[in-house]
């Protein structure tokens, strides 16, 4: 899906490219100080104190059931719109889709507030390109295997990488996304999908108790706890699952399966499989590893909106097993129902 580039001097750097005839899609293009950048900033940490005060506000004046249901629903309707859309449908084409389905994943996605379509794309298919080596945006290796060095590293991964000055070029890691016009226009519009996202649930919380009360708490649920459990979740995925987790299948990085993270990770967390074959449109594939994304996909594809998805043979799952599994493990059925 990349052309393939030489390895970046320093970690994390990428050489510039210059007069491309790609328009960028993001408004500061690789700049780091663009509207979408400082948004990003800005709702990372205000939702982030927010999460910090959830315990003792709940404990001091409860959450209702109303506010619950509204961060279990954008919850989980922005983690699928990263994981199906943004990740295994953009980033790595696991399933092709019918274009009101790929405009709804762009926007699901970016009501996640964790960045604009494009640069999240390009930055993603960077990290698979030097997955934990020199160049990988966000490895927790990147300052060496020390218990000093991992923890800087961990921190690196999980959050520090998105305040570095370098940007990955757009024009090299997602020029199929920048020659669609709908798609580069969502991308530009993550101010928009961001207040949209932050303001749904204190209106309907509103609307529901017709009260202002009602729309405080809503919003402080279902928008600013919802949106930073959202982002630590995932940025785990770049840390943890870089660091820990069991690791059954080969692959040149140390990605790992971390179980206790699938449910809220929307099966993201069984990544040791996804770096061994970045483009399965299941990463949890072994008997009781829950991807509800894989779920979804599997329904997209029997209602006709998705097509030519990329579901996991039994024999493709065994190839690339780590040498020394059992096997026993091995079994004549296609692992493709999700």
């Amino acid at each position: 899906m990349i052309e393939d580039a030489p390895q970046a001097a320093h970690p994390g750097k990428e050489p510039q490219t210059t007069g491309s005839p790609l328009p960028p899609g993001t408004l500061g293009g690789e700049q780091k100080r663009s509207i979408e950048q400082i948004t990003l900033l800005l709702f990372i940490t205000v939702p982030f104190l927010a999460l910090l005060a959830a315990v003792p506000l709940a404990w001091g004046w409860g959450v209702s059931w109303l506010d619950v249901g509204l961060l279990v629903f954008f919850y989980f309707l922005g983690c699928h719109g990263i994981t199906i859309g943004f990740h295994r449908h953009f980033t790595h084409g696991s399933f092709k889709a019918k274009r009101p389905l790929k405009i709804a994943l762009a926007i699901a996605g970016s009501m996640a507030v964790e960045g604009p379509l494009v640069r999240w794309v390009a930055d993603h298919r960077k990290h698979h390109k030097f997955s934990d080596a020199e160049g990988d945006p966000h490895s927790p290796w990147r300052y060496g295997e020390t218990v000093p060095a991992l923890v800087k590293g961990l921190w690196w991964a999980h959050v520090g990488w998105m305040f570095d000055e370098e940007q990955t070029p757009q024009d090299k890691y997602a020029p199929d996304l920048l020659k669609d016009r709908t798609l580069r226009a969502i991308s530009r519009q993550f101010a928009l999908w961001t207040a949209l996202s932050l303001l749904l649930p204190p209106l309907i919380g509103g609307l529901v108790t017709m009260s202002w009360w009602g729309a405080f708490t809503a919003f402080f649920w279902g928008s600013l706890v919802r949106v930073a459990l959202l982002h630590h979740v995932t940025w785990s995925i770049n840390s943890i699952c870089h660091a820990v987790g069991k690791r059954p299948f080969k692959s040149r990085d140390r990605s790992g399966n971390v179980w206790w993270l699938a449910i809220l990770s929307c099966g993201e967390s069984w990544h040791n499989l996804h770096h061994a074959d970045p483009t399965s449109a299941r990463h949890g594939v072994e008997r009781g590893q829950l991807d509800s994304s894989a779920r979804l996909i599997r329904w997209f594809e029997r209602l006709g909106w998705a097509y030519d998805v990329r579901w996991p043979s039994r024999s493709r799952i065994d190839s690339r097993r780590s040498t020394g599994e059992d096997a026993s493990r091995r079994r004549k059925e296609p692992a493709k129902a999700a």
